[in-house]
């Protein structure tokens, strides 16, 4: 063990992660730790409308899209959803995404190339591999690079523009940026809207202001390291990167229908497409 190290580290806490470890301290020659807030969320509203917790972006869009990805896989007396299914569902879930994503483990990796490769090649079995199935397979996919979004505050309504105001238990949001800060254009942003409207979901519109530059997202980041279509959209909330974030409960089942019907019927509705 380093004693330099360890001469610089508090030793109360080396002797607490030694007994929660149930190790002794002399064994911990290094750590990485985050404080957290480990309080439980929970409801507000006059309705219990709201929902009051700690890292809701980007959890929640996490939660939603594995059960959404589960539901899909499971549903009817033997899975019928995912026997008929002719496509791949993917959920992709990247870390350090608030700090730019240039990691090994960051959507900035290799890691969703070689996804798409590796599926591609096992999907064709044994025999050499052909580089225009992966090639043709990206061209037919479509990546829903979902993060929350910033929903309009009473209190400074005038970040917002008047038609691009996205409300709480309203529906999912589409975002869009002419800068390619979020990876939305005009046939993406169709497609959400036509499955929304499928599926029976409200779905809003948002574009920054002008002098309100915005951060980015996944998207732009995916679409350029593997050439496949995106579309940048999420659940409203406020109060975003704070300790307390907070959001509307019923934009969760809304977003559950819109992946659901993403995995059941982008197929049929990309297809039906005719661009010019």
């Amino acid at each position: 063990m380093d004693d330099a190290w360890v001469e610089a580290q508090e030793p109360e806490l080396l002797k607490l992660l030694a007994h929660e470890l149930d190790c002794d301290v002399k064994n911990i020659v290094d750590f990485e730790l985050s404080l957290y807030d480990t309080q439980p969320a929970a409801m507000s509203g006059a309705r219990s409308e709201y929902i009051n917790g700690a890292r809701l972006d980007n959890l929640a869009s996490c939660y939603v899209a594995m059960e959404a990805l589960i539901e899909h896989s499971t549903d009817g007396p033997d899975g019928s959803d995912m026997d008929e299914d002719t496509e791949v569902a993917l959920v992709a879930c990247f870390d350090h995404e608030e700090i730019g994503s240039d990691s090994s483990q960051g959507a900035g990796s290799p890691i969703m190339i070689d996804a798409v490769e590796r599926i591609t090649n096992a999907l064709l079995g044994p025999g050499p591999a052909d580089p225009e199935v992966q090639k043709t397979a990206l061209a037919r996919s479509m990546i829903l690079s979902v993060d929350m979004a910033h929903a309009v505050h009473p209190n400074y309504a005038s970040k917002h523009e008047k038609g691009h105001a996205p409300a709480m238990n309203e529906g999912m949001v589409i975002k869009t940026n002419t800068n390619q800060r979020y990876a939305t254009n005009g046939v993406t942003g169709f497609v959400v809207r036509e499955l929304g409207r499928r599926c029976g979901t409200p779905v809003q519109e948002f574009a920054v202001r002008n002098d309100c530059p915005c951060g980015s997202t996944i998207g732009p980041i995916l679409t350029a390291n593997t050439g496949m279509r995106a579309v940048d959209l999420g659940m409203p909330q406020l109060s975003m990167h704070s300790c307390r974030e907070m959001m509307g409960k019923s934009d969760l089942t809304f977003a559950n229908r819109l992946f659901r019907a993403f995995y059941t019927d982008f197929r049929e509705v990309d297809d039906a497409l005719e661009t010019k």
